[in-house]
């Protein structure tokens, strides 16, 4: 029988997130949200529970307010590159959260990557 995407899409997720949680040395999770309309990214430090820093193209002064295109994640992701060095994150984990590392999430990280973060 055939699995569903949403059920390929959650074993996706979570095998990913394992091998994170297995090779993680202390450094926060750069962890990547895309949907239809939307694309959102946050600099999480699992060990203390909070997050230090994030961008979305829902945010006004990123000027690409509900846009969902490889314009609109590059923008994200040299913003939220900016903000984490701010808060002195230098070394993050890459979490996709069961996307491929293809289009919006490539480009969002291929920003970030060039904004400062290393992963």
């Amino acid at each position: 029988m055939a699995n569903s995407k949403r059920d390929l899409f959650l074993k996706r997720r979570l095998r990913v997130r394992n091998k994170l949680q297995k090779i993680n040395t202390g450094k926060p999770r750069l962890s990547v949200h895309r949907s239809s309309k939307n694309i959102s990214v946050q600099v999480i430090d699992d060990l203390q529970g909070i997050t230090l820093a994030s961008a979305s193209t829902l945010e006004k002064g990123l000027g690409v307010l509900g846009k969902n295109n490889i314009d609109a994640a590059t923008k994200v992701g040299s913003a939220v590159a900016e903000r984490a060095k701010k808060a002195g994150v230098v070394e993050v984990l890459f979490d996709r959260g069961g996307r491929l590392f293809h289009g919006k999430v490539k480009a969002l990280a291929d920003a970030a990557r060039e904004g400062g973060l290393k992963f």
